[in-house]
């Protein structure tokens, strides 16, 4: 789908996944929400939650089949320690993966952290029509997806094509 004339504000969701972040220190969670809000959407909720993929599972789950959510960023618990299960947690729910979003993230990451970015399990897909953004914990990380990735997709004026203007299609069978 071709890009918009207008920016069309979408309705987004932002999780910290940590056992050791609290709302006063969360500084990946306040990023994106800071972002999200000066790029012209609107945030729904912002939460922290515990690395546990079924509580990751359980409160993602109720933003997707909210219809008034368009999309889920979500940050940390991407990692390879036995606590990070982001991916596991959230893989089951996705309709569609993105691969181009992880491959696209880890070339840009290569670029700042080098060979490191080998332990980045970021990834992206769609669940129930609503696009999920899962992020590397740190703030720095965040910053590049969204700057470098997301915010562009997310504005329906991004020329040739943008994730925001698929939204009216994703409902086709």
């Amino acid at each position: 789908m071709t890009a918009q004339s207008r920016f069309v504000p979408l309705t987004l969701c932002v999780l910290t996944v940590s056992d050791t972040r609290t709302p006063d220190n969360d500084s990946s969670g306040d990023y994106l929400a800071l972002s999200l809000g000066q790029a012209g959407h609107r945030l729904h909720e912002k939460r922290i939650v515990r690395d546990n993929r079924y509580a990751i599972r359980a409160l993602v789950a109720q933003w997707i089949a909210d219809e008034d959510v368009h999309g889920v960023l979500v940050t940390g618990g991407t990692g390879f320690t036995g606590r990070d299960s982001t991916p596991e947690a959230l893989a089951p729910l996705l309709d569609k993966e993105m691969p181009g979003f992880g491959e696209m993230f880890r070339m840009l990451s290569y670029e700042e952290i080098g060979t490191s970015t080998m332990q980045s399990r970021a990834f992206a897909g769609l669940a129930n029509n609503t696009f999920v953004f899962c992020l590397p914990g740190s703030t720095s990380a965040c910053r590049t997806a969204w700057e470098k990735l997301i915010r562009a997709q997310l504005d329906a004026t991004t020329t040739p094509c943008n994730l925001a203007g698929l939204m009216p299609r994703l409902r086709e069978t």
